[in-house]
């Protein structure tokens, strides 16, 4: 067996920020701040949007918050011992300064051995989901958070740090102008949940031809779309199932683990390639992170078959607009040949998922779930996949160092 090569630079193609409690607030226009309240809900803080409670972050606050790693074993398949993800988490710890802003975060990627990330919110998990009734309320609360974003962390800071502000597809203007906004405030990637949006002609995908002026703004602009999970889009079908008694994440049932599956990714993905996006727009780049890599091989051979039974429907085979188009992170657990096997060695990116529970204690602890990849692979893995994503030059030293154009 090859011995795994670990001294590649690392770009973490997954990092999250806790954000304060004013990220919402401080700059939601005062018109909209009754629909947004922290409330208090026995001992505990809450967030309640459209005046209803959500669970989905059980502490929004973020001053304490279960340690990086602290799921491990469960998202390993190591939970011998049958405890869920709340008695893993424990106590939890205070949130740290490296949780909070970038000078404290670029002191512990020293300490551990990162050299580049991308940064995403950790609220951003709620918002569309929640205020999905108001649409004019998601764009507010979406530009208020960026806002805070740019404020507090910047949006690329010393080279280092890429953080990723959001763009909601509800309003296809807004969309717009949002994008123009983070791009000229510095942008190197931006945030979409994979999802349909609710604008003001219902439910669609943000695929659809109608979507097209924002998506020629993307490509003009030649940034990087990152589509990272978030509250899933099919709570409602489930709980047609199964009544929740929470909507917390960390009480799912085994039922919702096995039923809500990889399917918002992947019916994201199918939407881009089927609705013709990413045919219209061949130069977009799409990102897929948090999502794990299972959902792949079901989908390419969901993919296939349809071209075989439809060929007329598609432009180009969809398996070739995949393969340009999207760029896939497996979970730390995962397996990275499932995505070298459909999609290619670039195509594959590393991500933590540090500093949250589900994610691994620091980076370099991916190495001990490793396939023993020769030093190249492991190097493409670990860090110039995603440099080639965002168009930052190469840190083998035997691969071109200037950036790879956008």
């Amino acid at each position: 067996m090859t011995q795994q090569f670990t001294d590649a630079p690392i770009f973490d193609a997954d990092q999250h920020m806790y954000e304060t409690p004013d990220a919402l607030l401080r700059h939601l226009p005062e018109q909209y701040r009754r629909a947004v309240q922290y409330v208090q809900v026995g001992r505990a803080t809450r967030i309640a949007i459209l005046s209803k409670i959500t669970e989905y972050i059980p502490n929004p606050t973020f001053e304490r918050v279960a340690a990086p790693g602290a799921y491990e074993k469960f998202f390993s398949g190591q939970n011998s011992e049958g405890l869920t993800l709340r008695e893993m988490g424990g106590k939890g710890i205070d949130a740290l300064p490296a949780f909070r802003n970038p000078e404290d975060r670029i002191a512990v990627m020293d300490e551990q051995g990162t050299e580049e990330a991308l940064v995403y919110p950790t609220l951003a998990n709620l918002v569309e989901h929640s205020a999905a009734e108001d649409p004019e309320l998601v764009v507010a609360m979406i530009h208020a958070l960026n806002q805070w974003m740019l404020e507090t962390w910047g949006y690329t800071h010393a080279d280092r740090l890429f953080m990723t502000p959001v763009i909601t597809c509800a309003l296809v203007d807004e969309a717009r102008r949002e994008l123009d906004y983070v791009v000229q405030n510095g942008a190197r990637a931006v945030l979409i949940k994979p999802a349909p949006v609710k604008g003001w002609k219902g439910w669609r995908s943000p695929a659809l031809p109608e979507f097209d002026p924002f998506w020629a703004d993307v490509e003009r602009a030649g940034i990087p779309v990152v589509l990272h999970a978030s509250q899933p889009p099919l709570d409602e079908y489930i709980n047609k199932w199964e009544p929740p008694s929470t909507n917390n994440f960390t009480a799912m049932s085994s039922f919702r683990w096995v039923a809500l599956g990889h399917r918002e990714i992947a019916d994201m993905i199918t939407s881009l390639i089927c609705h013709g996006t990413l045919t219209r727009f061949p130069k977009l780049r799409i990102a897929s992170v948090e999502n794990g890599s299972a959902w792949i091989h079901p989908l390419f051979h969901d993919l296939e078959d349809t071209h075989k039974k439809m060929p007329q429907a598609f432009e180009e085979h969809p398996l070739d607009v995949f393969r340009r188009n999207i760029w896939v992170s497996p979970f730390w657990e995962g397996s990275v040949a499932d995505v070298v096997e459909t999609v290619g060695w670039d195509r594959v990116l590393f991500g933590s998922d540090y500093p949250h529970p589900e994610g691994l204690p620091e980076p370099k602890g991916f190495y001990k779930y490793a396939e023993g990849m020769d030093e190249k692979r492991t190097r493409d893995f670990m860090g110039d996949n995603a440099r080639r994503l965002l168009g930052l030059p190469m840190r083998n030293p035997t691969e071109a160092t200037e950036p790879v154009p956008a």
